[in-house]
């Protein structure tokens, strides 16, 4: 990961922590488009945190099925959590938190 998409995940934090989960969204998918056909977890799992914050999204539009569909591919990718070796392991786990403490507020 380059310092600019360490800055864009710090940026989607502050989004995500302000309930502004369609920019989260658009800053999440600024790291993820020009890396999607790679096969990588870190990848992967940048694709997962997108599904997370869409979800959100949803649920705040009142869009409850298709939020808890979406929120499914999102556990999909969640385990690689645990596999990614990177220096924003951290940052990725403070995602994690915040979309799965915003879901289990809603729910």
């Amino acid at each position: 990961m380059t310092s600019s998409q360490t800055q864009l995940l710090d940026k989607s934090l502050v989004e995500i922590g302000e309930n502004r989960f369609y920019d989260a969204h658009e800053t999440l998918e600024t790291i993820w488009y020009p890396l999607r056909f790679d096969e990588s977890d870190e990848i992967k799992l940048i694709k997962g945190f997108i599904n997370a914050v869409v979800s959100l999204e949803l649920s705040k539009r009142g869009k409850e099925s298709a939020s808890i569909r979406v929120w499914k591919n999102y556990l999909k990718y969640r385990p690689l959590l645990y596999k990614v070796s990177s220096p924003n392991l951290n940052r990725y786990h403070a995602i994690a938190r915040h979309v799965e403490n915003v879901k289990n507020k809603i729910i």
